[in-house]
């Protein structure tokens, strides 16, 4: 009646029942797989065989592997055995159906069931039975001191029956909820200045920049986060097409609680930031002290753990020097972000000068306060278009070294000339700002205004092109404007996320031009985070669409095959726990610890407020 894969089953077994031979031969002699044995017994057998048992030695990394390899045997097994039994069960419903509705060809096929013998595999799977039983006793003897009871438990987790809670959950939900306080308390803060005072009392810091730009490397780990979420969930294989190790690849619920935890620094040392600067917390260290400690942190966080960073700043490296290496398409990616993150890579060079300068141990930070090195020469007309260009340049550098690759014109020479293109756009932005008031006639002016208007809607239109046509592979008319084989689940996604690149690409033009450039259309200090922050959204549903395309066809001929594997998840997380390492005890203790301190600052803060009215109302 149903077919089970018997074949990839039993490879499976055979596999891991040649990889458990060869170790227990080879490493642990004194327990031969052949002289295994189970014996059932009762607690004090079991009490008995726990105390006189030892847990066997092992080398670094070689008992997650054989927990590993223990774990998918037996769950296999148990898939089998349940299978067979699911068989027998349905064989019986289908017979007993097939009686009520035939009266008189009933107990027809009776004698089938009554001549299987009571070992037949099909109605008593005895030896999947056996095999659990052996990796049980082979778990316990090895990792578990003889108790057959705990390597039941820990070999097969349950998890998703409401007995077994997630901690990591509730742990990533208290934070998170945490960072929502802290960010409604800092937007108050803004809006309460904005009205009371006439201006931003955070956006209108001196110091913002430095926020600006470690926000802007948050808010693209939430991207990425997201990204490999929406990846996951509708199977495109981002792992093999960025050639991931996926032993190292971090699961979404991994990479959001990483990013609440980065959150919750950010958001406490700006308020830190903000009140330090209005004197509302004791002058222990000066405002600037607050900043500098968010770049070491930020610093900290782009690098560690150098086992998940080391790929990224592998990329990077490679990104660089892209006319040497030939680019994959995660350097591509890489490429490609790097251009969405102009303003970044701007707020980062402010933020490095203002450490190396030492202004941020001034005991006030004001605009005037500040060295002069952000007017000078060198900063404004050198460093700050050199950090403009280069991303585009490196862009430009990986099209034509794929061109020297593959040989092909198109699509890469007509890739390299979109990035060329808006290079001329950041150049007239940054050496030739003809578009803005100046002291020229008014026809001179008005012929370079129409020329560098006309670079800018150029620039954009075919950036947008591209995105839909190349990058995307949408815009297909005999495909309703959309492409073949979609992966995600709504063809107004992809509508929505087409209309919402036309007018975002026109605002990706406008970060390429250099700040205090002194044109007419330069945004103002605090709302350049804005214009960023909507521009990395803008690559994030970029980066969302470019791996589905990728994944449904090998359109620049980064790999040799055509076929892309779905994405597919395991049914555990490759992380067996010991059970005596709770990990619920310690979100629990971190619950409290918080709960503490804030009833303590309620308490401090209602005793002082009673005692400051009682003196108010004694004094004259």
């Amino acid at each position: 009646l149903l077919q089970p894969h018997t074949a990839s089953v039993a490879v499976g077994q055979q596999n891991q029942q040649r990889h458990l031979r060869q170790t227990t031969e080879t490493s642990y002699g004194s327990v031969q797989y052949g002289s295994l044995t189970v014996h059932d017994s009762d607690d004090e057998n079991d009490s008995s065989r726990h105390s006189n048992s030892k847990t066997a030695s092992f080398r670094p990394g070689e008992a997650e592997s054989i927990k590993r390899a223990l774990a998918d045997l037996y769950r296999w097994a148990k898939l089998l055995e349940n299978y067979s039994i699911l068989n027998y069960t349905g064989f019986i419903k289908i017979i007993k159906r097939h009686d009520k509705n035939f009266p008189s060809q009933k107990d027809k096929f009776r004698n089938i069931f009554t001549a299987i013998p009571p070992t037949y595999k099909f109605s008593n799977p005895i030896d999947a039975e056996k095999l659990c039983e052996r990796m049980e006793f082979i778990y316990a003897q090895w990792f578990c001191k003889g108790n057959r009871r705990e390597a039941a438990v820990q070999i097969l987790p349950k998890k998703g029956d409401g007995l077994d809670m997630d901690w990591s959950q509730l742990r990533l939900g208290f934070r998170l909820g945490m960072c929502t306080i802290l960010v409604l308390w800092v937007c108050w803060d803004c809006v309460w200045g904005l009205v009371a005072q006439g201006q931003s009392t955070i956006g209108g810091r001196a110091a913002f920049p430095v926020f600006r730009a470690c926000g802007g490397l948050l808010l693209w780990h939430w991207c990425w986060a997201i990204s490999v979420y929406i990846w996951s969930r509708y199977r495109v294989n981002y792992i093999y097409l960025f050639d991931f190790d996926p032993r190292l690849v971090e699961t979404p619920v991994t990479i959001f609680s990483h990013c609440v935890d980065e959150s919750l620094v950010f958001l406490i040392c700006m308020l830190l930031y903000y009140k330090a600067g209005v004197k509302d917390i004791p002058q222990l260290l000066p405002p600037g002290a607050y900043p500098f400690m968010l770049i070491i942190y930020s610093i900290k966080t782009l690098v560690v753990p150098w086992k998940t960073r080391g790929k990224l700043w592998k990329g990077i490296f490679q990104v660089i020097s892209s006319p040497i290496n030939s680019p994959t398409f995660f350097n591509i990616y890489i490429g490609d972000v790097f251009t969405s993150m102009v303003k970044v890579f701007q707020d980062i060079c402010w933020s490095l000068c203002f450490v190396l300068s030492g202004d941020f141990s001034l005991a006030e930070i004001t605009e005037g306060s500040l060295r002069n090195w952000q007017v000078s020469f060198w900063y404004k007309n050198v460093l700050i278009p050199i950090v403009c260009l280069l991303p585009l340049w490196f862009r430009f550098c990986q099209c034509l070294r794929r061109y020297m690759d593959t040989g092909s014109r198109w699509p890469h020479l007509a890739n390299a000339f979109k990035y060329a293109l808006s290079q001329t756009v950041t150049l007239f932005g940054a050496f030739h700002p003809l578009y803005m008031l100046t002291t020229h006639s008014q026809e001179t002016t008005n012929l370079f205004q129409g020329f560098w208007l006309l670079l800018f809607v150029s620039s954009s239109l075919y950036s947008f092109f591209w995105d839909i046509y190349m990058d995307w592979g949408l815009g297909r008319p005999k495909y309703g404007f959309l492409g073949p084989r979609l992966m995600y689940p709504s063809k107004y996604h992809y509508y929505g996320v087409m209309s919402a690149d036309f007018f975002l690409r026109f605002m990706w033009v406008l970060t390429l031009v250099p700040p205090q450039s002194g044109a007419r259309f330069e945004l103002p200090n605090y709302m350049a985070a804005v214009q960023m922050s909507v521009e990395l959204f803008r690559r994030m549903l970029w980066g969302s669409f470019r791996l589905e395309q990728e994944h449904r066809a090998n359109t620049e001929g980064y790999r040799r095959v055509d076929f892309v594997p779905l994405h597919f998840t395991t049914g555990h997380d490759n992380k067996y726990k010991n059970l005596e390492e709770v990990q619920g005890r310690r979100v629990l203790t971190e619950v409290l610890l918080v709960v503490m301190i804030v009833v303590f600052i309620s308490v401090t803060s209602a005793i002082t407020a009673v005692k400051s009215a009682k003196q108010y109302q004694h004094d004259p």
